[in-house]
């Protein structure tokens, strides 16, 4: 978006996926590259059967998560020692900094709605390979 383009209201269809650095594909969806947002980003996301991601976190910006259908597993805590499961219908916010690795350990689709304080799409997110093991496959 042009610097100098008078902010207005859009319309995003998520027709375009993109891989994020977590190891999931998420839907294009509102954020600074696809609409100039400055304080927020919102994507859609199915994680297929048996899929989970790598261990992360996103530095200084908080995320709330819309399951729409389907159960998440998340492992969450400086070691991922914490564990719930989300199912559809529920919301689960999770605060700044805080390491985290979901994974659909069912036989069918999560699809959940993302929102993040940051409106970039991958700017904030953290890997955090020594702790991937933490969680079985």
């Amino acid at each position: 978006m042009d610097a100098k383009s008078k902010p207005t209201c859009r319309i995003v269809k998520p027709h375009h996926t993109y891989g994020g650095k977590q190891g999931l594909n998420y839907f294009e969806g509102i954020a600074a590259e696809t609409v100039g947002s400055t304080g927020i980003c919102m994507h859609l996301l199915t994680i297929p059967p048996g899929a989970r991601a790598k261990a992360h976190l996103h530095e200084a910006h908080e995320t709330a998560i819309y399951v729409l259908s389907g159960e998440a597993h998340t492992w969450y805590g400086d070691r991922l020692e914490e564990h719930v499961v989300v199912h559809a219908g529920e919301l689960f916010y999770i605060p700044a900094g805080v390491p985290h690795l979901p994974a659909n350990l069912s036989s069918t689709p999560c699809t959940a709605i993302i929102a993040r304080t940051d409106p970039n799409e991958q700017e904030s997110v953290v890997l955090l390979p020594e702790l991937d093991a933490l969680v079985p496959a």
